[in-house]
């Protein structure tokens, strides 16, 4: 699956919106793992000033910019998943960006391993920068409930959305490990420590390195 050169292992996290990719990153963040986050990049790389941004604005109109001058995401993505065309003009823009800042900083990561964290990592081609995918998994009915506590969306938005990614099956056949994430938070926790120890090994790490990294 993958084509990194480098001798430190990456792991691709990804799975749906509102499946707890974030919930696992920070539970991984805390076991000293150096983590890309594929949406962050997003972000900055059209903050103000940048010309990916000022291309937005001239593509959709100056109203999907906010008073400050930064992105009105909630309006772009009113756009994007509402036209297909919109939507893969602006990922044609935007996922060449976004990919050069993830190798950047996947070559300064110094932890024994590091995650790529991205909600389109298969359906962008991302997967081929990283050794492994972990998929985080949950049921579709969850997946809206904890989008719509999260983010205040209604129901209709949160299923375009999940309707633009990939169908849970089809992540599911590409993936290399599997979180299923329908349970409580502890359980969780005790799935990322149980992965964790399984790619401290996958990299080479020994039984003291690990009691080591713990202490």
């Amino acid at each position: 699956m993958s084509i990194t050169k480098s001798k430190a292992l990456r792991i691709g996290v990804t799975g749906g919106i509102g499946s707890g990719k974030s919930a696992v990153t920070k539970m991984l963040e805390a076991r000293s793992v150096a983590v890309v986050d594929a949406d962050v990049i997003a972000r900055l790389v059209v903050e103000p000033d940048t010309q990916a941004l000022s291309l937005i604005a001239e593509h959709f109109g100056h109203t999907i910019l906010q008073p400050d001058g930064t992105l009105d995401r909630a309006a772009l993505r009113a756009k994007v998943f509402q036209d297909e065309s919109e939507r893969k003009w602006l990922e044609s823009l935007l996922h060449p960006l976004i990919r050069t800042e993830i190798v950047r900083q996947l070559e300064l990561s110094e932890s024994p391993y590091s995650v790529l964290s991205s909600p389109l990592l298969l359906e962008t081609g991302q997967n081929l920068l990283v050794d492994k995918v972990l998929l985080i998994d949950a049921s579709e009915a969850l997946q809206i409930e904890r989008t719509q506590q999260r983010d205040n969306i209604d129901a209709t938005a949160v299923g375009a959305i999940i309707a633009s990614q990939w169908p849970r099956a089809k992540r599911k056949a590409k993936a290399d490990f599997i979180i299923d994430n329908d349970g409580t938070l502890l359980e969780l926790e005790e799935a990322v420590e149980k992965m964790h120890q399984q790619f401290l090994t996958l990299a080479g790490f020994t039984k003291a390195q690990k009691s080591n990294d713990k202490s």
